[in-house]
């Protein structure tokens, strides 16, 4: 009897090691280029399967000889992501727990009374509220914060005298993560030119992740809200609150069900 729970045990053991490894490396890889070379490596590896199954010997031989140079190109190209990766391996908690509507709504009001008075001064500002993709490549480039999100926080770093209005500011959850972080600029062709650096890097972080930006302009104290690489205007307050809400609380919704 005890040898047949054993039998039981083991393979349970097993499979509790191999999701907790998968994880990891899922989070080792997260907020990252290279996840998604690692989507593609799983196609590829699909492929492999499917070829020595239905026996196609030619394409066996290629997809093995491609696996063995891939390793060496993948930790050459990738050597500042694993880097990263590895540094912040240890930071990770093995499960995220969400906000409460409450407190997302909190945090909108924040970011909008902020976003409104920084416009009536022309005092620009570049706001990325991290969502699923880990912004942890942008956070290192900046000053670290870790602040409760406020308005009067956030004005403070924008202000023209502030040693950190340069740059963008991040958050994460209902804390200002960081701030003069360096965004990636567009690189879309079709950018309008007469729009300045911080509308391509408004632009560029959502090309690359999916983070949502709030952004005011220096010259005319426009807002605006980028999300998926396109920029969405704002023509009121209550515009404003209307759109984050619609963006963060369905995410919230959707990662429920």
């Amino acid at each position: 009897m005890p040898y047949d729970i054993w039998l039981v045990v083991i393979p349970t053991i097993e499979i509790v090691i191999l999701w907790f490894v998968i994880y990891r490396i899922l989070v080792f890889f997260e907020g990252t280029r290279a996840i998604q070379v690692l989507k593609g490596i799983t196609y590829l590896m699909i492929a492999f399967i499917v070829a020595q199954y239905l026996g196609f010997s030619t394409l066996n031989w290629l997809l093995t000889k491609f696996f063995g140079i891939s390793i060496v190109a993948l930790l050459i190209i990738f050597q500042e992501e694993l880097r990263q990766g590895l540094a912040r391996l240890g930071q990770q908690h093995l499960f995220d727990f969400s906000l409460e509507e409450s407190e997302i709504m909190a945090v909108i009001e924040e970011i909008t009374s902020a976003a409104y008075k920084l416009a009536r001064q022309k005092v620009g500002c570049l706001i990325a509220l991290e969502r699923e993709t880990k912004l942890q490549t942008y956070i290192d480039s900046g000053i670290s914060v870790d602040g409760k999100v406020s308005a009067e926080l956030l004005q403070s770093i924008f202000m023209p005298h502030s040693p950190m209005h340069d740059g963008g500011v991040i958050t994460r959850g209902q804390r200002i993560v960081a701030a003069a972080c360096l965004f990636p600029l567009s690189d879309n062709p079709n950018f309008n030119k007469i729009l300045g650096t911080r509308h391509r890097a408004a632009l560029g972080i959502t090309e690359q992740t999916d983070a949502l930006v709030i952004m005011v302009s220096e010259e005319s104290g426009e807002i605006s809200v980028a999300s998926d690489g396109r920029f969405i205007p704002i023509v009121n307050r209550d515009r404003l609150i209307n759109i984050l809400k619609s963006i963060l609380l369905v995410e919230k919704k959707r990662k429920k069900k």
